[in-house]
This record gives C-alpha cells, sequence and structure tokens, in this order.
C-alpha cells in the first residue's frame, strides 16, 4: 500500500467508526427536541409553541425573516411570533427549525473545520434553493418541503466531517471529498433514522444522484431534489460527473414549457429564477 492510501485508511477507519457506533453521531439540538415533541402533540396552541420557540432566539429571528420574505409577503405582514407560526402553519416551523438545527449541530474544533464546513454548507444551500424555487413552478405546493429534503440528502457529509475532533486530524478538501463519497449517503441514512425524521426523506437520501433511476410515472419529490443537486453540481463545473440533462428521470417527466432549456444544457427555469435562488439561499446563511 503506497503512502497516500495508508494514509486514506486511516481516514476510512475514524468514518467507519462513526458508522459502527464506536463515536458519538450529531445529536438535534434540546431545544430543536423539544420543539418537535410540541409540534408532533395535536393539541398543541399556538400560545404553548411559541413560549418553546422563545427559548432559541436565533430561530424566533430566522422564523419571522423567513415568514416576511417575498414569498410569504401580504397586505398584513407577520408583528409577533404567534403570527408567524398562523402564517407558516407546523409543518413549515417543523422544517424551519430543522434547517436552522442543522447550521447549529456541527461544532467547528479549527479553522480547517470551519473552511471545509463553509465549502459544504455553501453547497447544500445553493442545491436546496434551487430545489425550493423550483417548486411551485414544477407544481410543488411547498418550496420548505423542497428545501429541508435536499439539505438533508447530504448531511451525512457534515456528519464524515464530525468525525474529526482534533484539528490534526482534518483531512484536506481532496482526501473529505473522497469520504463523503465512500460514507456521505450511508451516514445520512443513519443520522436521519437516529433523529427519527419522516420516511420520506430518508427514501430521497437513497434516490439522490441516481440520475436515470426510475422514480415513477409522476415528478415526485427526489425528482426535484434530483434537479437541485444537478444544476448546483453544474455550477461548480463538475460537468463530467454529469449526463446530459435530458438523460435524467426527472427530466423526462417535465412538460412544456418546464423541460425547455437554456443555451448551457440546463433548465431554462433555474436560469430564469436565478435572483430568487441567491434570495432563497442566503436566508440559509
Amino acid at each position: 500500500m503506497n503512502a497516500v492510501e495508508s494514509d486514506y485508511s486511516i481516514y476510512r477507519k475514524v468514518v467507519t467508526q462513526l458508522m459502527n457506533g464506536e463515536e458519538q453521531l450529531p445529536s438535534l439540538p434540546m431545544i430543536t427536541l423539544d420543539i418537535r415533541r410540541a409540534l408532533a402533540d395535536p393539541n398543541v396552541s399556538v400560545a404553548r409553541l411559541k413560549q418553546v420557540i422563545s427559548r432559541d432566539p436565533a430561530l424566533s429571528a430566522l422564523l419571522m425573516k423567513h415568514a416576511s420574505s417575498i414569498a410569504f409577503r401580504s397586505t398584513q405582514p407577520p408583528r409577533t411570533l404567534e403570527d408567524v407560526i398562523r402564517m407558516l402553519g407546523l409543518q413549515e416551523v417543523d422544517r424551519i427549525t430543522l434547517v436552522h438545527s442543522l447550521k447549529s449541530l456541527f461544532t467547528l474544533h479549527s479553522v480547517a473545520h470551519k473552511q471545509l464546513f463553509v465549502g459544504v454548507w455553501g453547497r447544500l444551500t445553493r442545491q436546496a434553493a434551487i430545489s425550493a424555487v423550483l417548486a411551485r413552478p414544477l407544481g410543488f405546493t411547498s418550496p420548505d418541503h423542497a428545501l429541508l429534503a435536499c439539505l438533508l440528502c447530504d448531511v451525512g457529509e457534515l456528519a464524515v466531517l464530525s468525525a474529526f475532533k482534533d484539528a490534526s486530524q482534518v483531512p484536506g478538501p481532496e482526501v473529505y471529498a473522497r469520504l463523503c463519497r465512500e460514507y456521505g449517503q450511508s451516514l445520512s441514512v443513519i443520522v436521519l433514522q437516529k433523529w427519527a425524521v419522516d420516511q420520506s426523506y430518508i427514501e430521497v437520501v437513497r434516490g439522490a444522484r441516481r440520475w436515470e433511476a426510475d422514480t415513477g410515472g409522476r415528478l415526485g419529490l427526489i425528482d426535484l431534489v434530483n434537479l437541485g443537486l444537478y444544476h448546483a453540481l453544474r455550477d461548480d463545473g463538475r460537468f463530467a460527473q454529469l449526463p446530459p440533462l435530458d438523460q435524467l428521470a426527472a427530466f423526462r417527466k417535465l412538460v412544456p414549457p418546464q423541460d425547455e432549456m437554456d443555451a448551457g444544457g440546463g433548465l431554462a427555469l433555474v436560469s430564469f429564477h436565478q435572483d430568487a435562488i441567491q434570495r432563497t439561499a442566503s436566508l440559509l446563511r
């Protein structure tokens, strides 16, 4: 075994220990668990939910910002957290709570950790924003459902980073990318099962980046997510990893004018909505 592969085997051992339960997987913060428990109670009142959410000022501010954004703008913008909860609805509050928790979940032990995290989080927010913005033009009623699904499908990449506690252990970008390709999907499933998220999100993880796989007759959540993933990879210049757009199972379900392509071979819808995609991504950063 050469030196490079020997070094890689050391990194693989660390990640394998995480997958086998020898190291602790990231857990949702207690405040997130409290909010999700409250949301799961069919008799929970808006006042009670507001009381729990108010314990997290950053989440409260994010919910207010989200409800006041263009997507939810109305003649009477929300003024209180209770207004926000009523406007968004319990499912949207749950999804936004999970998004907020994701960013604050992974401890950055060093500058090297932070550099890798910022790179991954930037891509995750970009792909999630594309899926979310495509949702309404493609007939989906909940952009936030698509946004969260697209974020969660790569949570395993953040979990890979959490395996390296010591700054001296942190792999370089190329090794980290290789570890993510090898273990990211499996870790995403393990983490989401631990968090007891809806099974639909776990199925999205299993179908992510299977560009040409049969995903059923109708355009579904996995198709919307794969369109977001595909265009985010294109934005990163990873054309060599991608088939032509018209070979995607998701693309073949689009009907005119949804399937119109731009000059670069991507969806014209994505090009047309660039400003909205950037605004949506900025809400997550």
